[in-house]
């Protein structure tokens, strides 16, 4: 897929996919800067399954893509992300 700038450049949304949980620290940068809903912070337990993040068994909190559907590839999180734990590409 690809769009036009308002002034008529072509551009290629670049969708977020993934985020790997061993990499991400949680930080919510990529949060604060995505006014779409797209991720949300989970817990991670021992097991290192996602996780209530009130959960008693949280080890760690991180960032989990929760509405991929609700991205709209603007690579704003990928940006300010600190660890490079996304994964982005074409729907």
């Amino acid at each position: 897929m690809e769009a036009l700038t308002r002034d008529g450049r072509a551009w290629t949304p670049a969708y977020l996919l993934a985020i790997d949980a061993a990499v991400c620290i949680g930080c919510g940068r990529c949060y604060k800067v995505c006014g779409r809903g797209v991720m949300t912070l989970m817990g991670v337990n021992e097991d290192h399954e996602l996780v209530d993040p009130d959960d008693d068994e949280v080890e760690r909190q991180v960032m989990a893509l929760v509405d991929g559907g609700a991205c709209i590839g603007c690579g704003a999180c990928a940006r300010v992300c600190p660890t490079n734990c996304q994964t982005h590409g074409q729907a």
